[in-house]
């Protein structure tokens, strides 16, 4: 009698990498001793001017100093952190010998102490790590403490740099670039303004709509693409209503983690292809880029994975019963505009001086984006110039 397994359809393999987490109001308190636990002589801090007058930094200084750990500041990040600022920082801790890196904020300063640990690492221009698994090296003990609830920085293989002189955003992906430690604090979103928590609660909820319809999504990741979609798409009006109210804001936090371990195992889409390339094109925030992509991305890609989307409608409350997948697709696109607007975007590219003759550029370079090979639909150069145009 043979023991051959019985022929069943099995998911292709799968591997999840997520950094330790810890996740809760004052979290934050905590760097010293993560600090301490990797041996740290003198730590470099990662931030922003806004995040320094937001008081979160002196509160990981204090944390710091209980444990008697030196450590110096690198402040001078961009909110599209560039390839500049990024070899300062390595050079400013190599100079202070520093042995650790803790990156507090949002996603500027946390992609751009990522950066710093490549570099410090190889010993090579930043430039050099474009693409995907081209890091070879550990980096040093990388603590993360994001202060906006969007980027995922804190749990993903990604770093995104931008590159001003060819005016375009690279993007590393690596297990590599997982940091070792989140710290993961609602309080710390306090701080954000209302157009600030709307593009950084837009980018989550697009992390899980992209990671959920990915070609590498499966089922490590699809529960956290659910319920970030679940808690966000709940969530997101009242805490922008409230922003006073942490446990509203625990809830975003949470959401926007759980986006962010499911994209960063499943990766994304056009959406964020897109975004990247308008984000280094035009220097702007990546929430907003992304806010005024994603229904006509989620247009374009329904007919390619039509019962996921059917999935995701169903978790943003759309009551499906009945309909076909023409009308579920106009239905899912109505709700995300009118989530937009309800929050304050009434944004388009053309408000933001993108003309037709600047979709070509935009196109090429969003073509060359890792996140564009795991996009559910096919996408040709002229697909994309074509969704683009319908965004202007």
């Amino acid at each position: 009698m043979s023991h051959a397994p019985a022929k069943m359809s099995l998911s292709p393999l799968r591997k999840f990498v997520s950094p330790e987490i810890m996740f809760g109001a004052g979290c934050r308190h905590n760097v010293g001793n993560y600090a301490k636990t990797f041996g740290a002589r003198k730590v470099l801090i990662v931030t922003d001017p806004g995040v320094i007058a937001a008081g979160w930094v002196a509160d990981v200084e204090a944390s710091l100093q209980a444990q008697a750990i030196d450590y110096a500041l690198y402040s001078a990040v961009s909110p599209n952190p560039r390839v500049e600022e990024v070899m300062l920082g390595a050079e400013l801790y190599r100079e202070n010998h520093c042995d650790v890196i803790v990156a507090v904020g949002g996603g500027s300063p946390m992609d751009c102490g990522k950066a710093i640990g490549i570099v410090v690492a190889h010993g090579r221009s930043i430039l050099e790590f474009e693409g995907v698994d081209t890091l070879h090296v550990p980096s040093p003990p990388l603590i993360l403490i994001p202060t906006t609830a969007g980027t995922s920085a804190d749990v993903s293989q990604f770093v995104i740099i931008s590159n001003q002189q060819e005016r375009m955003k690279f993007s590393i992906v690596s297990k590599a670039a997982v940091p070792d430690v989140s710290l993961i604090d609602p309080e710390t979103t306090l701080s954000m303004d209302p157009f600030l928590s709307a593009c950084t609660g837009i980018d989550a909820l697009v992390h899980a709509i992209e990671a959920f319809v990915s070609t590498g999504h499966g089922p490590l990741t699809d529960p956290h693409a659910l319920e970030a979609m679940r808690l966000i798409n709940t969530n997101l009006v009242p805490m922008i209503a409230n922003p006073a109210d942490v446990a509203l804001r625990e809830k975003i936090m949470l959401g926007s983690m759980q986006a962010g371990l499911a994209f960063s195992n499943a990766i994304l889409g056009a959406v964020h292809a897109m975004s990247h390339s308008l984000g280094g094109f035009l220097d702007l925030p990546h929430g907003l880029c992304n806010a005024v992509l994603v229904e006509h991305v989620v247009a374009f890609n329904y007919t390619s994975a039509p019962e996921r989307f059917k999935v995701i409608a169903e978790t943003l409350g759309i009551d499906c019963r009945g309909l076909n997948h023409r009308q579920i697709r106009t239905r899912l696109v109505e709700h995300l505009i009118a989530l937009k607007r309800t929050i304050g975007f009434h944004e388009t590219l053309g408000l933001h001086g993108v003309s037709t003759s600047d979709i070509p550029f935009l196109s090429q370079h969003a073509m060359h984006d890792p996140c564009i090979l795991t996009n559910p639909r096919e996408s040709s150069q002229r697909d994309v110039e074509v969704v683009y145009g319908e965004a202007l």
